[in-house]
């Protein structure tokens, strides 16, 4: 089954042990935020009551801390494509019967919600970034900073990996995807000697060759990293998961609940920005023939930014680049006004 819809209880649990090492960040902003409150510090003496998403476990970091401002008949539902983190929310989900794991994208959120008879979410988090484990781990192809096989595919169940992709991507296609998805201003150079290559079976090879190819390489930053952001957010649908997940945001988070969402590239935090700021401040109907025409509700409060303190980013190198974006749904109507 490509999900489950309840505590698995009965099922031998994979070990974690060697999973868990890796820091969730922006960590209590972001629960502060999917509960509705300024910082962690106000938190009510009763705790909340109410139906939760955390779109993306990872290694449970925001869904544990969650757990423990929420009551006990709350429910939270955990979505994630890797199968690791599946092996650990399973192990969460075993001691704690209020969670329910998904091992699915976000992106099939209103979905799997009808699945289980649900209709309206009291919060919605994701952090869209690659896991620390994830990363670490050579054998997943996410790093160039250590050897393995070009996968990068988040669920390793299903899918192509990208190795398999470079076999057979026209060049002129692939530089397209290191343009769009990774930014890369030297994509078709790039592209020609990716495909010059005599396989694809290394991380640090291709790392190589991308580093040989680039021209102009940026002061602390590793000539491949634009074109192996491109390559992982391509296999994964990254960009279009995350415009399904913002859009069914709309349709499933609860008047009064609020949505909350870390970033950590400039494509995604754009998207995310845009998406929010439209829905916070209502948009004109497209048929502009009819007469001075109302605006649409604004679904939305103001959206609010908080980026990782001094302190975190010195902790956690890795949090440097993340932008946490929340706002609270509001369904305010607009009221046209009129002379008179």
């Amino acid at each position: 089954m490509p999900y489950n819809t309840a505590p698995l209880q009965d099922t031998p649990a994979a070990p974690v042990a060697e999973t868990l090492n890796h820091d969730a960040v922006l960590l209590e902003e972001t629960v502060a935020a999917v509960l509705g409150l300024k910082s962690l510090a106000q938190a009510p003496a009763k705790k909340t009551s109410g139906i939760f998403v955390d779109g993306t476990f990872g290694r449970g970091g925001h869904s544990r801390l969650l757990l423990s401002h929420l009551a006990e008949d709350a429910r939270l539902l955990v979505f994630d494509k890797d199968p690791e983190a599946i092996a650990v929310a399973n192990e969460l989900a075993a001691s704690d019967s209020r969670v329910t794991v998904i091992h699915d994208s976000f992106a099939t959120l209103q979905a799997r919600l009808a699945d289980l008879g649900i209709e309206k979410l009291t919060g919605l988090m994701a952090d869209l970034g690659v896991s620390s484990p994830q990363i670490d781990d050579g054998s997943r192809g996410f790093s160039f900073m250590r050897d393995g096989a070009v996968d990068m595919r988040m669920d390793t169940t299903r899918g192509q990996p990208v190795s398999a992709w470079l076999e057979t991507v026209e060049v002129d296609t692939l530089a397209d995807v290191l343009y769009e998805f990774g930014e890369e201003r030297h994509s078709r150079r790039i592209a020609r000697a990716i495909k010059e290559m005599d396989s694809y079976d290394s991380t640090l090879k291709l790392a190589e060759v991308i580093k040989v190819a680039h021209p102009n390489w940026q002061k602390g930053k590793h000539p491949a990293t634009q074109s192996f952001q491109a390559m992982r957010i391509f296999i994964n649908n990254e960009l279009g998961d995350v415009d399904s997940f913002l859009e069914q945001s709309l349709e499933v988070v609860a008047t009064d609940g609020w949505l909350a969402v870390i970033s950590f590239h400039s494509l995604e935090d754009r998207r995310i920005k845009q998406f929010l700021q439209r829905h916070s401040r209502g948009q004109y109907p497209e048929d502009q023939n009819l007469p001075m025409p109302p605006k649409r509700p604004r679904y939305f409060s103001k959206p609010k930014r908080i980026g990782p303190s001094a302190a975190e980013v010195k902790g956690n190198p890795r949090s440097r680049s993340a932008w946490l974006r929340a706002a609270q749904r509001t369904d305010t109507p607009y009221v046209l006004e009129t002379e008179g």
